[in-house]
Formats: structure tokens, sequence, C-alpha cells
């Protein structure tokens, strides 16, 4: 392929600036923008087309018409003046045909994108171009038309140079995978609009009492709207794990909205002690991302002093959630007070560990949370239990099972959903008086 006459043969159709021009060249050359390589080959076209004429070949002025109106070619412009050619203004084309002059804003959409950027920190960023589908229409039929193999697309190009000109300008990184935020332009509408990714970090959670709800529970009454029977809060507990560790964060984040990401659930009823059971907090939108863990964990731990505690707050990324979600079937240890009817023998104690130790349960979902969970039938792996008697009626019990065990049915047998369970094992009705989670065995960095 000859590019100089491939370039002229495009001209004379198309009317195109030196960005639309070279990047039908993209790929021809190294270390120069479109802009550069368009220029380049009208250059040589023009003076190309000035040896023709000057040797009296009408082809020459033809072609110096050609890349004075529609390749918008100053030097081909000045070239006919130079050789007293006359160049009527109607014939001038008015803008490129595949960018209608757009590029000549690269300059003020940057300088819209830094202003929309201004009140968020961020490290890393991404740019997106959003094109009208009749543009994108209009290149895949020129391309068609043409069928030249070392052209970029014209949403490419506007990436990478708004790209390169917003870094220049904020000296901060590209990050494709995972950019704090994304800058999404509109060159042809001359619109900018930032795209805040979320704020995510992790760590461990203690729930020192029996009161608390690891969520926020909306009142069924109302939905959060705020009722008589509510008290006009929109919720059933006036607190939650969820509200006490996410607030000094949101705060501090200047974000939107939270979201309380944990590795399983406990009971109301049930204390989480030990290491602790892992979360991550999302915030959404948010405008500082710099800020202080330490003091965050400090702030949060002193407004929840005795109720709530966290511990090992770091920034982790969305990865982390998922794995989180994925890790609710991990081991757990649980500690907890069973009381039965009927006084126990140290042979109770034997069977209880003997028979639950090592073995598979089969749960059909508990009675007391089928309005919130589909009625299945689940398998759950029981390591090891160890009980010790505190009183006639009542043993204290070490559990470490897999996740998504339900450790109350296990005692009480949930009317024989639970199989096998202590109640049954031993002919003697048991309940649970107080559950703790004691440890949440997983890898949570």
């Amino acid at each position: 392929m000859d590019v100089l006459e491939k370039a002229y043969e495009i001209l004379s159709k198309y009317p195109l600036c030196d960005h639309c021009l070279g990047r039908q060249f993209a790929l021809l050359g190294y270390s120069m923008e479109n802009n550069v390589r368009g220029q380049a080959l009208k250059v040589s076209l023009t003076m190309q087309a000035n040896d023709l004429a000057t040797e009296k070949n009408v082809d020459g002025v033809k072609r110096l018409k050609v890349l004075a109106t529609k390749g918008f070619s100053r030097e081909a412009q000045e070239t006919l003046k130079h050789l007293k050619k006359r160049l009527p203004k109607k014939d001038l084309a008015e803008k490129c045909s595949l960018c209608d002059g757009k590029f000549e804003l690269v300059d003020s959409l940057t300088q819209k994108a830094l202003e929309a950027i201004a009140g968020y920190e961020f490290t890393t960023y991404l740019v997106g171009i959003e094109l009208p589908t009749k543009v994108e229409e209009r290149e895949d039929e020129f391309k068609a038309a043409i069928n030249i193999g070392y052209g970029e697309s014209i949403k490419h190009e506007f990436g990478r140079l708004l790209g390169k000109a917003l870094g220049q300008r904020t000296g901060k990184e590209v990050d494709y995978l995972k950019p704090d935020l994304v800058v999404v332009f509109n060159p042809f509408l001359e619109k900018v609009r930032v795209q805040v990714n979320p704020l995510f970090v992790a760590g461990r959670y203690r729930k020192l009492v029996r009161t608390i709800p690891q969520s926020k529970w909306f009142c069924s009454n109302c939905r959060g709207r705020g009722c008589e029977k509510c008290g006009g809060t929109g919720k059933l507990y006036p607190e939650s794990v969820e509200e006490l560790a996410s607030k000094s964060l949101l705060e501090a984040a200047q974000g939107e909205e939270t979201f309380f990401h944990a590795s399983g659930r406990e009971d109301i009823d049930a204390r989480m002690l030990g290491s602790g059971r892992p979360f991550v907090i999302e915030v959404s939108k948010p405008k500082k991302r710099f800020v202080d863990l330490k003091q965050i964990e400090a702030e949060v731990n002193a407004g929840a002093v005795g109720k709530v505690e966290v511990l090992n707050l770091r920034f982790t990324t969305k990865d982390v959630v998922r794995r989180l979600k994925k890790g609710e079937g991990a081991q757990k240890e649980y500690s907890l007070l069973a009381e039965f009817e009927n006084e126990l023998s140290d042979e109770d104690l034997r069977i209880i560990e003997d028979k639950l130790s090592g073995i598979c349960i089969k749960q059909q979902t508990p009675l007391r949370v089928m309005h919130r969970r589909a009625d299945l039938i689940r398998e759950r792996y029981i390591y090891q239990v160890k009980v010790k008697k505190v009183s006639l009626k009542r043993a204290l019990m070490e559990i470490r099972c897999q996740g998504g065990l339900y450790v109350k049915e296990l005692v009480s047998g949930d009317e024989g959903r639970t199989v096998p369970n202590v109640s049954d094992l031993l002919g003697n009705r048991a309940k649970t008086l107080k559950l703790d989670v004691l440890n949440v065995i997983m890898d949570d960095n």
C-alpha cells in the first residue's frame, strides 16, 4: 500500500482533521500522536502536489485544493495562494466528517474534569468515553469503505488523549482494574461525569452484649419510615453492630452511605467473642480516602464501649467481600449453656461427645427462620464437641463445626428437623440458655 496515495484517496472523499486522518495509520510509525501523523501526511502530500503543479501538471493544483478544503491544510492553502490559484471560501469544508472538530476540545474537557474531581481524594483513576451511537456507526461505515487495517478507533483515541492529559494535570496513576474513580467524558455533548468507586475497610468485630443485632433491622410495620410501633425511629432495635462500626468511617470519608458485609452472622442474643468476626464496610462515593483508621477504630470503640469493639481496621478491596461471602461456611467455634428437663449423668456427657464429634448433621431450615430462609435440608460437619457439667440439669458445651450449622437446633432438635440432636440422643429435652461465638476460623486478609 502506498500510504500517501491512500491518504489522498481518503481526503478526496472525506473531510478529515489531522487527528482523524492520522488515526487511520496509527500503527505505522512510533512515538508520535495521530495529529502529528496526520499533519505529516498532509505536508508530504502538499509538497508532492506542489512539485506536480510546478511541472504544469494540472493534477497538482487539484490535489492542493483537496488538501486545502477537505484536509484543512494551512500549508496547502498558502501554497495555492503562492501559485496565485483562487480558492473560494464556499469550497472549504466546515468540519471533520468523523469527529466534528471535537479533538480541539481536549484541553477544555480536561479542565472540566479537574473541576468535577476537585472535591475527591484519590490515588488512581481511569477514563471512560461515551459517544453518540450515530458517531460510532459513522466510523464503522467509514472503516468499511476505506479498508485499512492500521487504524485506531475514535473512542480509543479520545480515551488515550484525555487520560494522558488528566494524568499530567493531576500526577495520579491510571489503574485499569480497580481505580478509585472513573472520569467519563462525552466529547460530542461536551459533558463530564465522575463515577466514584467505593472505599472498602476490613476488620473484625466483637459483640459483647446479647441485645444488639448485627445489621440494622427496619420496622416491619412502617419499613423504615417511622411509626407508633417503632417510636418513630423506623427500626426494631435502636442500635446494631453495623451502625456502631460504620458511623465514624462514614463521617470521616464523607461518603453517601455504607454497606456492611460480614462472614455470617450471630443471633441477636448471642455474643461474638474471641478474635471477632471478619467484616468489611463499604463506603459509597467517598470524598476522602486518606482517612486515619487507627483514629476511627478508637472512636468506634470509645462510642460503643461495653457493646461492640472493632479490631485491626485496614483498607481492602471488593475481592475480600467476595471471599467473606464464600467463607460463610468456614469453621466456627461456639460455647453454649444448655438446660435439660432431667438431671445429667457422666454417661450422658460421654454420649454427647462421642455421638456428635466427627459426624455430618442434617438440618432442615429451622422453624424460627422459615419466614426468611428457603425450606431446605442442609448438611453441616461437626469436628468436635466437648461437654462440661455445671449443675444437675445444665451443661456447658464447646462446639467446633462447619459454618452455617444452627447450633441451638443441634441442642433442641427443632421438632425433628435436626438429626441427630442432643435431646434425642439422651431422651432428655434440652434448650439453649446462652450462646457465644468464640472464633471464626478463616483468612480474611
